[in-house]
């Protein structure tokens, strides 16, 4: 089962600026998502524990479907999706695994980077 944590710009923030501050830090890129607004945040950093990942997904809530459309024969019928103005943060992280060569998800405590 995936935990997702609530995490506020001023958390993230800080979060990153403690990984920066106590690790050495490979990479960190912003990148649109694709498919709806918002985007997703990621930081890659060497750890105690190993070569490590934390992402954060920005995005807001699907709060329905608008159906556009004719009703003759053969028009074209399109589904817009409608977007809340609240926005939704979610936390992954991510464990680089030597043996599968790829980043692992780490289940994290329901605990974890709670309001």
């Amino acid at each position: 089962m995936l935990w997702y944590r609530h995490m506020t710009d001023e958390k993230w923030q800080a979060t990153i600026g403690q990984i920066k501050d106590s690790f050495e830090v490979f990479e960190e890129q912003r990148e649109d998502l694709e498919d709806e607004p918002g985007f997703i945040e990621w930081i890659v950093f060497q750890s105690p524990l190993g070569r490590m990942k934390l992402e954060r997904t920005t995005h807001h809530w699907v709060t329905g479907n608008k159906v556009k459309g004719s009703k003759r024969i053969g028009s074209d019928v399109s589904i817009q999706k409608e977007y809340s103005e609240e926005v939704a943060h979610k936390l992954r992280a991510y464990k680089w695994d030597e043996a599968a060569n790829e980043w692992a998800e780490i289940e994290m405590a329901k605990t974890s980077f709670s309001s």
